[in-house]
């Protein structure tokens, strides 16, 4: 059985063209004819085209193709064990492609899809992404931290300039109700703490109060949350963490 040009071209997916191209310089030649000259493709034809077409997706140049398929010593199988060796390297190429893309995706997260400028006119001279990697290695097994990547990856400028200025708007107002000298487990000190964990709530992951509480106690022993803390005050990450205590305590 025979199959004319364009059911050739329909069958591979190629154009037609294509196929007269092969044929005008020796790579497939029909091996009929029909009584009107058309050109009439055999099963081993197709045979052949397939071995074509699967070189040519991986890259290899027409005048190759051609010496592979033409070398005298060459048989099936070795054709078949050719074609597995190519197709698990490519697999292998596209493993580490796919594995590059989705680091690219990773570092498109926590802000960093922001350009350099917005990045500054955002968050000044911190980097927001200083201890991303260190965040992961702790948390990065955990539901909070998948929610928090899956929130923060979706902010723009705007967002992250939103969440800034109430960040710093609750750093003054603690600032100043600690120069008012009001306790840790006084009812100021307990909102302002309440009002804390609802902002990791809003912008980042469900934080119920044994989680806060655990933050409280991470942000005096991490000397980096501490510093960041009582750089609004001094002595306010000691005073969060008792007023987050407190709080935890009367909604317990």
């Amino acid at each position: 059985m025979s199959h004319s040009v364009g059911q050739t071209a329909g069958f591979a997916g190629i154009t037609v063209r294509t196929l007269h191209h092969y044929d005008e310089i020796g790579l497939l030649v029909p091996s009929e004819r029909s009584y009107a000259g058309h050109r009439r493709y055999s099963d081993a034809d197709l045979d052949r085209l397939q071995q074509i077409l699967f070189y040519r997706e991986l890259g290899f140049p027409l005048d190759e193709v051609a010496a592979l398929l033409d070398d005298p010593e060459a048989d099936p199988r070795a054709h078949l064990r050719r074609q597995h060796e190519l197709l698990t390297a490519r697999i292998e190429r596209l493993q580490k492609m796919a594995a590059a893309v989705e680091h690219a995706m990773e570092a498109r997260k926590m802000g960093i899809n922001l350009t350099p400028e917005e990045k500054f006119e955002v968050f000044g001279d911190k980097d927001p992404e200083q201890y991303a990697e260190e965040a992961e290695q702790r948390w990065g097994g955990t539901e909070a931290y998948a929610e928090s990547q899956r929130r923060t990856a979706r902010y723009t400028k705007d967002d992250w300039k939103r969440m800034q200025a109430e960040v710093n708007a609750w750093g003054e107002r603690y600032g100043a109700l600690m120069d008012a000298e009001e306790p840790p487990n006084g009812e100021a000190a307990m909102d302002l703490a309440e009002e804390h964990r609802q902002h990791i709530n809003q912008w980042f992951y469900e934080c119920p109060y044994e989680m806060h509480t655990c933050l409280g106690e991470m942000y005096v022993s991490d000397e980096r949350f501490k510093a960041f803390y009582d750089s609004m005050r001094s002595g306010l990450a000691e005073h969060l963490r008792d007023a987050i205590v407190a709080n935890a305590a009367r909604h317990a």
